[in-house]
């Protein structure tokens, strides 16, 4: 499939924004398809082009609505499946239920294998995923799947930003190896905020392993959804004589809580973000007591889909360019 006019790309209706950007990259239209809700609740979908043969990609993030967002993504690609399509991708920026990945309680289900068995049934052939909350979903999957990163956007990012006595720190024990990486490629120190958390919002960060005294903190985290680890840390590390503390998250699923904290409650300097999920648009930016920067993934997107296409390597877009 090297030909441009067998790829075609679709979008679904979470985050419409990001599949414009990815395919003007692509320096292509989205494909046409027409998705309608009906009143009780139910999707209709009908592709408005011909798929017969075609290296077919659907890009839907798993935010807002995850349950919405996934039965849409599930009809679209049975959809081309009935329609003949040569080969399905799933093109998920953000993965909904990522975070139910383990079983660590009695009872509980391990929801993103679910998705995984759900997403090859109703047709994908391939799945391109962003920043997955833990490296094993992959092995939930019977079919290829690529795992794309955002740190090469951050960190192009934090490079141009020029901090005067820059420490990387992890907001929790978890993420130590990731920000581990980052300090590498920065050529900085490390830092770990340990951290208890007391809820399902709530979290106790009590202790720092490192020295940011007078350092502008750089903190890694693969996303926050109510800015409890975020907003716990940054504390703490004021406490601890920390400068200035930025936030840096590939995914941002904000909810009512998150809302909240972060327009009061977080000592945060500036969060940056992504765009793997739609900034609400009732989200008022402006009133946030913080910088909030919002970086596009859509052209590591559209190199991926089209390395894809090409059955070229798509190795070299999960690595970042190394220090300099």
């Amino acid at each position: 499939m090297s030909r441009k006019n067998d790829l075609i790309v679709f979008s679904g209706t979470h985050n419409e924004p990001l599949a414009e950007k990815v395919a003007k990259y692509l320096k292509m239209p989205l494909g046409q398809i027409d998705i309608r809700h009906f009143p009780d609740g139910e999707t209709f979908c009908q592709i408005k082009e011909s798929v017969r043969g075609k290296d077919v990609f659907f890009i839907q993030s798993g935010n807002p609505r995850p349950n919405d967002a996934l039965m849409e993504l599930f009809i679209m690609m049975d959809a081309a499946r009935r329609g003949s399509a040569a080969r399905i991708t799933a093109v998920l920026p953000y993965y909904g239920y990522a975070r139910q990945d383990r079983k660590d309680q009695p009872r509980v289900p391990i929801t993103a294998r679910l998705i995984a068995n759900l997403l090859e049934e109703a047709g994908a052939d391939r799945v391109l995923a962003m920043d997955l909350h833990a490296n094993q979903i992959q092995g939930f999957f019977d079919i290829p799947v690529d795992h794309l990163h955002a740190e090469p956007v951050i960190l192009e990012y934090i490079r141009k930003s020029r901090f005067k006595k820059p420490i990387v720190v992890s907001p929790d024990t978890g993420g130590a190896k990731t920000a581990y990486g980052y300090s590498r490629k920065l050529g900085t120190g490390l830092a770990i905020v340990a951290k208890q958390r007391m809820g399902d919002c709530e979290v106790d960060a009590f202790s720092v392993v490192g020295d940011v005294k007078d350092c502008d903190v750089i903190m890694i985290d693969d996303m926050t959804s109510t800015g409890g680890t975020l907003s716990a840390a940054a504390k703490i590390l004021r406490q601890n004589g920390a400068k200035s503390v930025h936030a840096f998250v590939s995914h941002f699923p904000l909810t009512p809580k998150g809302r909240e904290r972060l327009m009061g409650e977080t000592q945060l300097d500036e969060l940056v973000v992504t765009d793997t999920i739609q900034i609400p648009a009732d989200f008022d930016v402006k009133a946030l007591p913080f910088k909030l920067t919002v970086l596009s993934v859509s052209k590591l997107l559209g190199e991926a889909i089209r390395r894809i296409h090409e059955n070229k390597s798509v190795n070299l877009l999960f690595k970042s360019p190394s220090n300099h």
